[in-house]
């Protein structure tokens, strides 16, 4: 039988190795070779980061904040409160600036800005190259960062668009917002904002209102020296403070001014002669002489205003304290508080409070509210109510002549007892325990006789007495009680005072007012309201209330206060030496004074109103009238 034959179709398809076939050689290596497939990838991947990098140029770009809101420069701008003759004498502000118009600058201010910051300003196109490189030249020598090279258009678009970020992004933003604000605003332009911008030390942006603060003037007012001092702060005003770094503020000044000369813009010799004149600083003028004042003129605006609206829109409240007679009270309280220191040397230092009126309108003319206002803010002359003593009597005496009493009135001055709470006796005493018997109503008050207030309180009749109080603008609760005679209900020294005036005014009383109008930046005029004035006694008990209160002057309680023509007034003590009052008038001004602790702590023994008080209002008003 044959043996089947096997035929092998697929061959190719076998698995088992050919026994005659021989190894495959191996192919020499090439490198990369550049095919179509490569090409391909290479070139999308380059696409994409080419795509990546645009679309995060754009963006980056897109992001960058829009310098047409320049075009709109509104910054925060403080709220200036001005003297009765519209010299500056204290701000409101989070940022004190003044905006002033580039042309209201000398033309010599810019300038020296300009030598100080930035003296290539006028020919760059907001980001100055060959400044950047010798600004990194001088960097790399020194081998720190000292120097650098924005522009005064670079620190512009930092101020109002940027922050300050230290970051090569940000500078390049800088370079790119500044390149564009040059075509968008012209170099005064950008003068103006940079001037009105700028932080210049001690709380002050902007040359006007450093200008206020260093020297006390405005900017048109500078001179040369002064000008000079300003344009060298930028860089460092800390450093350069001309209040806390004399020396270094001088040696700035005279480099500015030596580059303002190099320039062109001023001679060697007006240079010379500006630096060697000196400096002649205001001193905190913001705050020792005028803060009280000022926090009272501020409490007054936020009847009307917002508060944002005082930080933000650029008020100019005209107010009608008188700059030299602020300066006259100040001093005043601050001698007077030192002496009676001085008697006392186991006691802290009191504090002292006067508050001066135009009679006549009830303007404030001068209001000093503590010894330091930098130390406490705690306005004494219109937050505290203290005891007046017997400076509260000649109101008593007023509720009295208009109920009918008549002047010739005799009184009985002996002691006098009284039932009281719980059983007991309450027995007022004079000053001294010293009696004087049978005597006349205006003797009563020229010698301060407590026995005889007391039983002139009781014919009148509390209710009479409480409704004459508050007729002439007292507004502290008073205690419906036979003490009140005495001064014990607590009032404050600004109502109080305002009382008095109406003696002086022929019984028209008018409340106290400190403000006069109120210009906004656009200088619209906003009038205020001025107090009417009210008939709340008679011409003739007002007329006999000053003639004896000129006789307490003259021979009784106060007599520290003569000297002072035409002076007439009234004094208080009360318990213990506890507070020392001295209210009266001469010639147009109604004057308060109150010396005493903000705690219950007596002055010390013999520290009366005649003594404590009445010499600081003699001091005061030699200066007022006089």
């Amino acid at each position: 039988m044959c043996e089947p034959q096997h035929y092998r179709f697929f061959v190719f398809l076998s698995t088992k190795a050919s026994i005659s076939a021989e190894p495959p050689q191996e192919q020499p290596y090439r490198g990369w070779v550049l095919d179509q497939h490569h090409l391909s990838k290479m070139l999308l991947t380059i696409a994409g980061l080419v795509t990546l990098l645009i679309g995060t140029a754009l963006a980056w770009f897109t992001s960058l904040p829009d310098i047409r809101s320049i075009n709109d420069y509104r910054p925060q701008t403080a709220t200036l409160i001005l003297d009765r003759n519209n010299r500056p004498i204290d701000v409101i502000a989070k940022e004190f600036r003044v905006i002033v118009p580039y042309e209201s600058f000398p033309a010599l201010l810019p300038q020296a800005f300009v030598a100080a910051e930035d003296s290539r300003f006028w020919e760059h196109d907001g980001v100055d190259s060959w400044s950047i490189a010798r600004a990194a030249f001088n960097n790399l020598r020194s081998g720190r960062r000292s120097q650098g090279g924005s522009t005064i258009t670079q620190q512009v678009t930092r101020a109002l668009l940027l922050s300050r970020e230290k970051s090569y992004l940000r500078k390049l933003a800088e370079a790119v917002l500044s390149f564009r604000l040059e075509r968008m605003l012209t170099k005064e332009e950008i003068l103006f904002i940079y001037l009105n911008e700028i932080y210049l030390g001690e709380g002050a942006y902007g040359v006007e209102a450093a200008a206020r603060t260093y020297f006390g003037k405005k900017a048109s007012e500078l001179a040369l020296g002064e000008m000079a001092l300003l344009a060298g702060l930028p860089q460092s005003p800390s450093n350069y403070s001309p209040i806390k770094q004399t020396d270094a503020a001088r040696g700035r000044q005279r480099y500015v001014l030596n580059r303002m000369a190099e320039d062109g813009f001023i001679t060697d010799e007006a240079a010379r002669e500006a630096y060697d004149q000196g400096l002649q600083l205001a001193g905190n003028w913001r705050k020792s002489l005028n803060g009280y004042f000022a926090l009272y003129v501020r409490s007054q605006l936020l009847a009307v205003y917002k508060e944002a609206d005082l930080y933000a829109k650029g008020l100019s409240v005209a107010t009608t304290v008188d700059a030299r007679l602020q300066e006259a009270a100040a001093k005043a309280v601050q001698a007077g508080v030192i002496r009676v220191a001085m008697r006392h040397l186991d006691t802290p230092p009191p504090q002292g409070a006067l508050v001066a009126l135009d009679a006549s309108s009830g303007r404030i003319r001068a209001m000093i509210g503590g010894s330091d206002f930098t130390e406490n803010q705690f306005n004494r002359a219109v937050q505290a109510n203290r005891q007046p003593g017997s400076a509260f009597k000649p109101l008593l005496y007023a509720a009295a002549l208009e109920q009918g009493v008549a002047p010739t009135s005799v009184f009985n001055d002996a002691p006098l007892s009284l039932p009281s709470s719980g059983g007991r006796l309450w027995q007022p005493r004079n000053f001294k325990n010293e009696y004087r018997g049978a005597m006349p109503l205006g003797e009563a008050l020229v010698h301060s006789s407590n026995v005889v207030a007391v039983r002139l309180l009781q014919q009148v009749g509390l209710d009479r007495m409480v409704n004459t109080a508050k007729a002439m603008g007292v507004s502290a609760v008073l205690e419906p009680n036979l003490t009140l005679a005495l001064g014990a209900s607590p009032v404050s020294l600004l109502e109080l005072t305002a009382a008095y005036a109406a003696f002086a005014n022929q019984g028209v009383y008018h409340a106290p007012v400190g403000i006069t109008r109120v210009n906004d930046r656009e200088g619209r005029i906003t009038p205020w309201p001025q107090s009417p004035g009210k008939q709340v006694i008679s011409p003739a008990t007002a007329e006999w209330l000053q003639t004896t209160m000129t006789q307490v002057v003259q021979r009784g309680t106060g007599k520290n206060a003569s000297g002072v023509r035409g002076a007439s007034g009234k004094t208080g003590t009360t318990d213990n030496n506890l507070d020392a009052w001295f209210i009266g008038s001469a010639q147009e001004f109604t004057t308060g004074v109150w010396v005493g602790h903000d705690r219950d702590t007596p002055l010390g023994t013999g520290e009366t109103g005649g003594q404590a008080a009445a010499p600081v209002w003699k001091h005061f008003m030699l200066q007022a009238v006089n």
